[in-house]
């Protein structure tokens, strides 16, 4: 079971960094993703890492702004975010995966069979 953390309320250009955790077994063995939902809209892809950490991958919308890295000693994935903007505000969702090589990055959700619970993150205008 993954679990999600560290949304919030915060002004345009702020920051905000978003941690995902598993129970019962080590993120390390997994390709993890994040993924964000506005109302009314598809899930879209925000940035995902490979099992090794080797490889990122980031939607060309978060580029330069957001940043996707394992903590391999705390088993964490983290989602740092800055130059936070309004049309930021969705659910953030992690998901992962069993990779099929350990450096593959995954960037559809159907790609994933583990989806956390979700996030809030508001970025007012």
């Amino acid at each position: 079971q993954l679990q999600a953390s560290g949304g919030g309320f915060v002004q345009t250009g702020g920051s905000l960094k978003l941690s995902c955790a598993a129970s019962g077994r080590s993120l390390s063995t997994y390709a993890v993703g994040w993924f964000r939902q506005a109302p009314g809209k598809e899930r879209d892809f925000v940035a995902a890492i490979s099992r090794s950490g080797t490889n990122t991958h980031s939607a060309d919308s978060v580029k330069g702004r957001f940043s996707i890295h394992r903590d391999n000693a705390k088993d964490t994935v983290s989602l740092q975010m800055y130059s936070l903007r309004p049309d930021d505000t969705a659910v953030y969702y992690c998901a992962a995966r069993a990779p099929g090589f350990v450096e593959y990055v995954y960037s559809t959700p159907r790609d994933y069979s583990s989806w956390g619970q979700g996030t809030q993150v508001t970025v007012s205008s």
